[in-house]
């Protein structure tokens, strides 16, 4: 294996690292969202209440030249 070889699997193995990362942290951010929890799927009544279904973490997603080909990170 020479070293452009050894390079290119390295980046793909960041890779996959990275976005299984990302992955993790989406699914932490659903599993504890107020929201997943709810018996009905009615809108909120109040405002406090929409508040309170909203006040999880909010996920940015990245700007289009940090996108990859089909706008996953990169």
């Amino acid at each position: 294996m020479n070293a452009d070889q050894l390079r290119r699997a390295v980046r793909r193995f960041v890779a996959i690292v990275a976005e299984m990362d990302q992955g993790q942290r989406r699914l932490a951010a659903l599993r504890t969202s107020p929201d997943r929890y709810l018996i009905t799927q009615e809108p909120p009544a109040t405002y406090g209440e929409f508040l309170f279904r909203t006040s999880g973490p909010l996920l940015h997603e990245p700007p289009a030249g940090e996108r990859g080909q089909r706008g996953c990170p990169r």
